[in-house]
């Protein structure tokens, strides 16, 4: 908390609240974060729809080599994807190089018009942390300005994320407007709560709720007061993508069977599923968070998303303390008979 609060002073020259263009040609950066399943590609997928940024160069970062978002997000104009790495830390020297390019080619462009440039940031990533890297960058301080940071926050488990997740309270903490998302069904009293609990963490940040990426009206009581939250310093084990081949098995249903009781046993360690799977009705998107398994979604067989597409029955899950060796082997047992 500390350290992205000392980043959050340095940057400070750095950030605007001015949407429109500047004088001085600097172009406007939006950064989108929230943590694991917060909800970041089905928020960011209607704002394309509806064009509320106007003309957008995406940049979608993901901590796993295999990247599932950009799939969601093909209203963009255009799109980069950085995998592999969160921009804040492994992909950071990735992200540098591709927001130096985007500059590059929107000074050549002089008769396109300008494009606002909007960054997905990985679920693992601290908006803070990218803000600090772009603002001490000598090019690309002159030629970006920090319009503004957007967080997502997951109304059913924001409680549990702040109070045993550091980097969930770094999120929050540094963010110009935070949303709640999956707060329609949570009682009152309860999401009342949590906007308390976010507003007492980032005071100065414009708090709204949605759903399904749609802006909801949902009543709070003023008077609800926040959790006991203290965030914490250290985890036990650091969170990384681990990669499943889930290729030559009994089909969807061996694989949604088999994932189900992986979750209902290691639930806790794992944050986040993601990946494509072939199955005789067409490409199926698969996302998890935590427990809770989202419908599967048909996705087109065009080529996307720039051109990257994820290798089909190939899921990564994201968590800590999974034994790779052990998750395979599982895996040839119940999928294979192996």
């Amino acid at each position: 908390m500390l350290e992205s609060r000392s980043i959050q002073c340095l940057i400070e020259r750095f950030l605007m609240s001015d949407a429109e263009p500047r004088r001085d040609g600097r172009l406007p950066l939006l950064i989108v974060g929230g943590f694991l399943g917060a909800g970041k590609t089905t928020w960011l997928r209607h704002q394309l729809h509806e064009g509320r940024f106007g003309r957008v160069h995406l940049i979608v970062n993901e901590a796993a080599q295999t990247p599932v978002d950009n799939l969601l997000l093909e209203r963009a104009d255009s799109i980069d994807v950085i995998a592999g790495g969160c921009a804040c830390c492994d992909g950071r020297e990735h992200l540098l190089k591709s927001l130096r390019e985007f500059c590059e080619r929107q000074a050549a462009a002089v008769d396109l018009g300008s494009q606002t440039l909007v960054l997905e940031t990985s679920g693992l990533a601290d908006p803070g942390k990218i803000a600090g890297a772009i603002a001490r960058d000598p090019i690309l301080a002159r030629r970006l300005f920090l319009h503004r940071t957007i967080v997502l926050v997951d109304a059913l488990h924001a409680c549990e994320l702040l109070q045993s997740e550091a980097l969930a309270w770094c999120q929050v903490e540094v963010a110009d407007e935070i949303i709640i998302t999956k707060a329609i069904d949570v009682p009152v009293l309860e999401r009342s709560r949590v906007a308390a609990t976010l507003r007492q963490i980032s005071p100065s940040s414009q708090i709204s709720f949605a759903d399904f990426g749609v802006a909801a009206d949902l009543s709070t009581d003023p008077l609800a007061l926040p959790y006991p939250i203290i965030a914490r310093s250290a985890q036990e084990g650091q969170i990384r993508p681990y990669r499943l081949n889930v290729s030559g098995a009994g089909g969807w249903v061996s694989l949604s069977a088999w994932l189900s009781a992986v979750l209902e046993a290691r639930g806790d360690s794992i944050v986040r599923v993601k990946g494509v799977v072939r199955t005789p009705a067409g490409r199926l998107l698969l996302q998890s968070v935590r427990r809770e398994v989202q419908p599967p979604e048909i996705l087109p067989e065009s080529k996307i998303g720039g051109g990257t597409v994820p290798d089909d029955d190939l899921i990564v899950l994201i968590g800590r303390n999974i034994d790779q060796q052990r998750l395979e082997a599982s895996w040839r047992r119940f999928g294979l008979g192996c």
